[in-house]
């Protein structure tokens, strides 16, 4: 088992990739998507406050730019393991089952030929409208760090998505006023079967593993937009459209354990079995839906040592990354925050995967 690094865009630099060499990591994985962009850690969302703009078909998804990125991180002793997140503005359309869902269908696909040309083993995906949404930030966790919380009853009002938005971003501004109309959980599963059925006999052509983010926060509707992965059951579901070793899950465990049915552990075991994981974001929360709050990787509700362990039952021999943690009080939270996760999980591993 692995320790990696997640980097939003604005982070895949040389001081990051050295950072994360020197916190132990081996493997990083990239977010190409500009959401973030310059915000320490998970931000606040609300129905003014975003993730930011999704601009159509850029240059950063090109062969030619994936390579250079990869040789990046080569340069600095990385792997470069999975691509986190595809751009709201290039499949905005697959989501909405929209007019221009088939040249989108199509412009994923050659996306996808290019991460495995360029030797990329993994693309992360959230199929979700609503997106990763309702988080505050709060200085809840120990020592008053600031970390995202989710409240149903304190959070912000749920009001309908904008038109021209998606996942939380803006990709049109000249869209008609209104709102996106409510979609149920039957419409959006119906719309992934379509997606799978497309991209997953290309991706097997290309050697390369689509692996889907379960929702966070697992709530059954978010701002009254249906959901499809919010039970740990339901990730069966979606591997069961497809079999193929190609349709595969991002496998994230503070999500996992805010859910209100099963437990993280029962989870890990089906899927780890199955060699269903891509990778795993490696985080830890206190509660559940409604109410929950990200916490430090040693303070949480999961045994993450008796969770690895599982892991290793199973010969789980892919990438743990720390997606986001707490921010420490310092002049650089994000990155104090980061080196604790990973020494908490260096450690762990070893202990681990010598046992």
């Amino acid at each position: 088992m692995k320790l990696g690094l997640g980097l939003y865009r604005d982070r895949l630099t040389k001081d990051n990739f050295r950072f994360a060499k020197q916190a132990g990591c081996t493997h990083i994985v990239a977010h190409l998507v500009d959401y973030y962009n310059g915000v320490e850690g998970l931000p606040s969302t609300d129905k003014d406050r975003n993730m930011g703009i999704a601009r159509p078909n850029e240059d950063v998804w090109s062969y030619e730019n994936l390579v250079g990125l990869k040789k990046s991180m080569n340069d600095e002793g990385l792997v470069f393991e999975a691509i986190e997140n595809f751009s709201p503005a290039d499949w905005y359309d697959i989501l909405m089952d929209g007019p221009t869902k088939k040249a989108q269908i199509e412009h994923l696909k050659q996306i996808v030929r290019n991460v495995g040309k360029a030797g990329i083993p993994i693309i992360g995906y959230n199929f979700s409208i609503a997106g990763v949404w309702g988080h505050v930030n709060r200085a809840v966790a120990r020592g008053e760090a600031v970390t995202a919380t989710f409240d149903l009853q304190e959070g912000p009002e749920e009001t309908p998505i904008p038109n021209g938005q998606i996942w939380n971003m803006t990709y049109d501004f000249n869209a008609p006023k209104g709102f996106i109309p409510p979609i149920s959980s039957a419409e959006l599963w119906e719309r992934l079967e379509h997606f799978l059925k497309e991209l997953i006999p290309v991706a097997e052509e290309a050697g390369v593993r689509l692996a889907a983010h379960p929702d966070d926060p697992p709530m059954s509707t978010i701002r009254g937009y249906g959901r499809l992965v919010n039970q740990p059951h339901l990730y069966q579901k979606l591997l069961d459209i497809v079999p193929s070793h190609s349709n595969a899950l991002e496998f994230c465990m503070g999500t996992l354990q805010e859910m209100t049915e099963g437990n993280v552990y029962e989870a890990i075991d089906q899927y780890s079995k199955q060699n269903a994981i891509g990778y795993v974001h490696f985080r830890n929360v206190i509660g559940k839906v409604p109410s929950y709050q990200e916490v430090f990787v040693d303070e949480g509700d999961i045994d993450m040592i008796k969770a690895l362990r599982i892991f290793k039952k199973n010969k789980f021999d892919g990438v743990f990354i720390p997606d986001h943690t707490p921010q420490m009080t310092c002049k650089a939270p994000w990155h104090a925050g980061m080196a604790y996760a990973l020494g908490y999980m260096k450690a762990a591993l070893s202990i681990v995967n010598n046992e």
